[in-house]
Parts: structure tokens; C-alpha cells; sequence
């Protein structure tokens, strides 16, 4: 077993949001020595100047794949994952079946911590959701949001697993919606449609300068790339035990607040009547993208102590900052 000053790791979905902030981390920390990277897409390490970096194609649907990436490493860090994009059954396969083969191949690699990134979807949008969410409060699937739901099984899946694997320590992070420059447009929180829909009302009502927009007066938390990337940091040094941890920036928004940032002249709609909306809504049979409408159902809002008392982690980005990063 290497010494924490000699620590390997891998990491699958290095080429996304999550990965592209945390990547110059270890590249820049003396403790870490290698990082092997697997993606299904060609990528190149070297033209971002990651020289720990070992990057190999591969798929999560793959065990052997898993396995011999994993061979030797101290830590796994779980990155990949797919919103609505394939189809459910494929999606399913890489986001359930693709997490739980990653799992059982560290576990059979004998790594010390496998950090998997899930999401504040995974407590679902729930009416008896306190506002500040603890990490003791129960995941629980959503009615309909098909992206949520899988979040919250997955978790369960994985105690489970870890249960069985107690030598391999979990670690889940609970990000929201994740901002930054590598995210274009929460691209890894939104459906394809959905940031296109968005974006065409966005650059419309950019250009009736004046105009109101209706936006619904609803709290909503943010994060930044780089706030996500040093809290899984942390994990993989095993800076706190293992375990779950929310992750937010410290201030909470309106949604009034982000149109305004965003540069629009937005007219409140109250919570009450869009809550009732996005629930009635939300019982349709809506297609994938539709089903984020009931998110504004209940939006779920965390309470991040523990993170930061446990773990000892320090969001450095507010959420206007993380905006203004985004779309600035």
C-alpha cells in the first residue's frame, strides 16, 4: 500500500466539468503521485500539460476495463456520468450499472476510497424537505425526474456495496447545479434542450433591453467548478471520514437573483403558485427534458456544515461569482 505521500489515482470521466478542475489540482499536489484517467473519448493529457496523467479509453459497462485501469491505485474517483442522452437503457448502464462496476473494481483493486459525485437531486424535491438539508436527511427518489431518481438509487446501491467492500471507504459529494468555465451553460446539469431552450429566451430577452421576465421567485444554490474539484481533493486525501457531504457556495440565490445577474429585468412570480404549477406539470407524461420541471416543485436547499467542519473544506467562490464565471 502506498505511503499518503505516494498516492495513485484514478479517475474515470476526466474529460468533464468535474475533471478538468480537478486534474490541474493533482497535477500541482506532491502527494499524488500518477493519475490514470479513462474516458470513452480520444483525449490527450499531455496538451493540457497533466504530465501525472496515464489517460486510456474505456467504458464503465466494461469490468475488465475497470480493473486493469484500476490496477495498483490507492483511490478512485468516480466522475462519469450521463444526463438523458442514448436513451434510458443506455443511460442507465453507464450511469447505474457503470458506477457499481467502477466500485467493485476498486474494491477488488484494493483501493482505500472511492469518491463518487452525486448530487443534491439525490434528497428529490420533496414537500417535507427542511430548507438547510442535513446529510442525515433520507435520499429519496423523485416522483418523476428520471435523472434524480437514478441519483438517489445510486446512492443506496453503493452503501450497499460498501457494506460488503468495508476496506474500500465511500465517500459521496452532493453538488448543485455546477458553474464555471468548463461547464458552458450548467451543460452538465441541464439536458441538451432544456440549455437550448434557455438560451434562446436569454438572448431574446437580452435584446428587448426593458422588457420584464417572468421568473419564478424560488431559492436556488450554485457552485463552482474549482469548489467541487478541491472538496473531491479532500476526499481523496481522506481529509475527513468517509461518508456524505452537501457542497454549495455560501450564499443562496432567488432565481430573480440570477436572471438579474444575468442581465435581465425579471418580474417575481411567487413561489406559491409556480410550486403548484411544477407539480401539476410534473404528473404528465413529459418528455426527459420536461421532467426538470419539477424541480421547481420544492427546490432542495442543503446545509453545508459539515463539509467544512469534517472535512475542512472552504467554498472560495460565492454563487454570483460562480455565475459571472459562467456567463460573464
Amino acid at each position: 500500500m502506498a505511503a499518503e505521500h505516494d498516492l495513485r489515482v484514478a479517475v474515470t470521466g476526466p474529460t468533464g466539468t468535474f475533471g478538468l478542475a480537478l486534474a490541474p489540482a493533482l497535477e500541482q499536489d506532491d502527494r499524488v503521485s500518477r493519475v490514470i484517467g479513462i474516458a470513452r473519448r480520444p483525449f490527450d493529457p499531455q496538451e493540457r500539460g497533466w504530465k501525472k496523467m496515464d489517460y486510456r479509453r474505456g467504458d464503465v459497462r466494461d469490468p475488465e476495463a475497470l480493473r486493469e485501469a484500476f490496477d495498483g491505485v490507492d483511490v478512485v474517483v468516480h466522475l462519469a456520468f450521463l444526463i438523458i442522452s442514448g436513451g434510458r437503457e443506455t443511460t442507465r448502464a453507464i450511469n447505474v450499472e457503470g458506477t457499481l462496476n467502477a466500485y467493485r473494481a476498486a474494491a477488488q483493486a484494493g483501493a482505500r476510497r472511492f469518491v463518487y459525485a452525486s448530487s443534491i437531486a439525490a434528497y428529490g424535491f420533496h414537500r417535507d424537505n427542511p430548507v438547510g438539508i442535513p446529510e442525515d436527511w433520507p435520499t429519496r427518489p423523485a416522483d418523476r425526474l428520471f435523472y434524480a431518481q437514478e441519483k438517489a438509487e445510486l446512492e443506496h446501491l453503493l452503501e450497499d456495496a460498501a457494506a460488503a467492500h468495508p476496506d474500500t471507504e465511500l465517500y459521496l459529494l452532493r453538488p448543485p447545479i455546477v458553474l464555471g468555465p468548463d461547464a458552458v451553460g450548467a451543460k452538465v446539469q441541464l439536458p441538451r434542450l432544456v440549455r437550448e431552450v434557455a438560451g434562446t429566451v436569454l438572448k431574446g430577452a437580452r435584446r428587448l433591453p426593458g422588457v420584464p421576465t417572468l421568473v419564478p421567485d424560488l431559492p436556488v444554490q450554485l457552485i463552482h467548478q474549482d469548489d467541487v474539484a478541491s472538496a473531491v481533493h479532500l476526499c481523496i486525501l481522506g481529509a475527513g471520514p468517509a461518508g456524505a457531504y452537501n457542497i454549495a457556495a455560501d450564499d443562496v440565490l432567488s432565481l430573480v437573483d440570477v436572471a438579474r445577474e444575468l442581465g435581465l429585468r425579471a418580474l417575481p412570480v411567487p413561489r406559491r403558485p409556480v410550486s403548484a404549477a411544477a407539480r401539476t406539470l410534473s404528473k404528465l407524461p413529459l418528455p426527459s427534458a420536461g421532467q426538470w420541471v419539477e424541480a421547481l416543485s420544492h427546490p432542495a436547499i442543503m446545509d453545508t456544515t459539515k463539509a467544512k467542519e469534517e472535512l475542512g473544506w472552504t467554498p472560495r467562490y460565492s454563487a454570483r461569482q460562480s455565475l459571472r464565471a459562467t456567463f460573464g
